[in-house]
């Protein structure tokens, strides 16, 4: 038994051992591969580190409702066809972390509390001490006294502690916009998590096909979202001059004040757990038919009217 035990245990550390530099490798091929180059994202990105998970190894790569509740909570950091430096590529046990543009705000040094502490005023010695008097007087006269003296250290007391709680409101509502800045501008990540572990000797292009629908690795510079979904109508002619066109990641309320209120009244439907909500608008001579969830536009097509 004692030398079952001992195999075992010499074939867990050899295992260890052989898997501690592939994981180095595969993340040292990665970031060189990759950091410091610019990509072009096609799906907003939520202004958070949280980002947006990503499951290359499922039939549902993305759970929309968790990305739609980020993208609402933290706002847009990355739009749909702007293009931004890859900042970090790390290699965890089953996921890969791919960070754009510093990776999101609520990395380690952000401050992410909204709270402010000051330091409201205590009840002072005097009137601690005119409390006890007031319980210990019998003489109704003098107790008035005592009384009227500690009624008025005690507004005044209240007075100061309403002021303070204002100034914390005010100082806690600019600290709220300064960290809503701050979320627009410090970029966001994917997380592509793998069920067990992030398969050995992955290759950049096993990671780009990964992140290929939200992701255009073919050039550096700005570029026209285009919906790599099938259920989209590639051949359907685009809108001419600067006609805004519908993206991943849009509003419902964005997409009503670029196309109009909608030609057809909301049709929900259920996915599983999900509910999908269907608007059709038309722009030009050409019909968007649009999905949302939770308000949030996950897939569209464009055809002729």
């Amino acid at each position: 038994m004692r030398s079952r035990v001992t195999i075992a245990s010499c074939a867990a550390g050899c295992l260890m051992a052989l898997a501690a530099p592939a994981f180095a490798q595969n993340e040292d091929s990665l970031r060189a591969f990759f950091e410091g180059k610019r990509v072009t994202v096609k799906i907003d990105m939520p202004g958070t580190s949280d980002g947006i998970d990503v499951r290359p190894d499922t039939t549902r790569a993305i759970d929309y409702k968790r990305y739609g509740d980020r993208l609402k909570s933290y706002g847009t950091a990355i739009r749909a066809g702007e293009s931004t430096v890859v900042t970090l590529v790390k290699v965890k046990k089953d996921l890969i972390e791919f960070q754009l543009g510093g990776g999101g705000f609520g990395t380690f040094g952000d401050d992410t509390s909204t709270s402010v502490y000051i330091r409201p005023v205590e009840k002072s010695n005097r009137e601690k001490e005119l409390e006890k008097r007031v319980k210990e007087e019998s003489d109704s006269r003098r107790r008035r006294q005592l009384e009227d003296e500690l009624d008025d250290l005690r507004t005044r007391r209240e007075r100061e502690n309403r002021r303070i709680d204002a100034e914390r409101a005010r100082a806690e509502a600019r600290k709220r916009e300064r960290i809503a800045e701050e979320r627009l501008r410090g970029g966001s990540r994917f997380n592509v998590r793998y069920a067990d572990a992030v398969p050995a000797g992955l290759r950049p292009d096993d990671l780009m096909a990964a992140l290929a629908e939200y992701v255009d690795f073919s050039n550096g510079g700005p570029a026209e979202y285009v919906d790599t979904k099938p259920a989209v109508d590639v051949a359907a002619p685009k809108p001419a001059g600067d006609a805004v066109l519908p993206r991943k990641g849009m509003t419902r309320g964005e997409a009503e004040r670029a196309f109009g209120k909608p030609v057809i009244d909301a049709v929900d439907r259920r996915e599983g757990s999900v509910v999908i909500t269907t608007l059709v608008f038309v722009s030009g001579d050409q019909k968007i038919t649009a999905d949302f969830i939770e308000d949030v536009l996950v897939r569209y097509t464009i055809t002729s009217r």
